[in-house]
């Protein structure tokens, strides 16, 4: 997904969302200090959430709201044997691309992550269209996993999403982890060149764990392409250096060449939240929007009883973000799709409505049925 640097965001979006959220006098001190606003406690109610962010300094939220689940999965694990999906999908990232709607997700062997692509006439019913990105016993950094997690593309909250050119290539950017297994070992960042989504070029990491930094020394996550201008961002969320109980973060990288990338000294920019929080333990894997001149961060939060939900923060830059005090995707009741996670959001705008993909978990690790679902900002017929 953070911070409190602009009052009047403060006054609307947090000040007068009711009881339960940090006071004026709170808030105006974190703000001063450059300190994030934490999330206040949920109670897991959707009533409580849903009210918390009913006012706004943005004057509605409501343009950033899916409410409305299709309930079903809508890619699942294959289940076939030596498909590189065999156990999960995770980790959607959907685009439009010369008339059609494409996604890209990881799938999981239990060896480690491998990259697919899906294709779609509606947004609802997906087929798979091939693996684009696997994984490549020579390369150190990519002999077990290569996760690509997005693609440079039009980042207005209301557009199509539509992949935009470099050097009249396409430009993405993956992460990967060193070890076998399921997110073992500390990964890194690195961007990837393609002409036609199926082929694509690797660079070499551009960003690897830093160890003077403890917020991200364990290992660095989705990394999430934006240019604004001349200057390229990667928004990524990170690891603590801890075998058992480690936060994730957001932070933010950027670049004028591509080459060379400066970390925001400032990072991380969203942090995790107190012990009730929403985000107590994770803030995690960044979807980024533009919405007149407001940023809007999407991330899922973990919660220190284990529930992962979709999150929202904004700002008037990417750097100086509030957390909003609602929930914006919730996990379902017992028994459901996604009655684990409802996390990891991908977002995009079409059949005039906002639809905001994301990975559904039910069950408890090692035997979760991972797989995507999406929800949107009307209702299915």
């Amino acid at each position: 997904m953070v911070d409190l640097r602009r009052r009047n965001l403060l006054s609307g979006l947090v000040a007068a969302t009711g009881a339960g959220i940090a006071s004026r006098a709170v808030a105006r001190r974190a703000a001063m200090e450059g300190r994030p606003q934490p999330i206040p406690p949920s109670g897991d109610s959707p009533a409580r959430a849903a009210a918390a962010g009913s006012t706004s300094g943005l004057a509605d939220i409501a343009p950033f709201r899916t409410p409305y689940k299709l309930e079903r999965r809508i890619l699942t694990r294959s289940g076939v044997p030596g498909s590189f999906d065999r156990l999960s999908v995770d980790c959607p990232f959907v685009f439009e691309h010369a008339g059609r709607h494409y996604m890209t997700f990881v799938g999981f062997d239990g060896i480690g992550y491998q990259t697919g692509l899906a294709e779609s006439d509606d947004l609802e019913h997906w087929r798979r269209a091939g693996l684009i990105l696997r994984r490549d016993p020579k390369n150190p950094f990519t002999r077990y996993n290569i996760a690509l997690m997005s693609i440079l593309h039009e980042d207005g909250l209301h557009s199509k999403g539509s992949l935009i050119k470099v050097g009249g290539r396409y430009l993405g950017a993956w992460h990967a982890y060193p070890r076998p297994g399921y997110e073992q070992g500390p990964a890194v960042i690195g961007l990837a060149w393609t002409d036609d989504l199926h082929h694509w070029e690797l660079t070499e990491p551009i960003l690897r764990p830093d160890p003077a930094f403890a917020w991200e020394a364990g290992g660095l996550y989705k990394p999430y392409l934006i240019k604004q201008g001349d200057l390229y961002y990667i928004f990524y969320n990170a690891k603590t250096d801890s075998k058992r109980d480690w936060y994730e973060q957001i932070g933010i990288a950027t670049s004028r060449d591509l080459k060379t990338w400066t970390r925001h000294a400032g990072n991380p920019v969203i942090h995790h939240g107190g012990p009730s929080a929403w985000d107590a333990r994770f803030a995690s894997d960044p979807c980024v929007v533009r919405y007149g001149d407001w940023w809007g961060v999407y991330y899922y939060g973990l919660a220190s009883h284990g529930h992962a939900r979709d999150l929202l923060a904004l700002g008037r830059d990417p750097y100086h973000l509030t957390k909003v005090p609602e929930i914006m995707l919730n996990v379902g009741p017992k028994g459901s799709i996604d009655d684990d996670y409802a996390h990891k959001p991908s977002i995009i705008y079409a059949n005039d409505a906002l639809y905001q993909f994301y990975c559904c978990v039910s069950g408890k690790w090692p035997h979760d049925d991972r797989a995507i679902s999406v929800a949107r900002s009307k209702p299915w017929t």
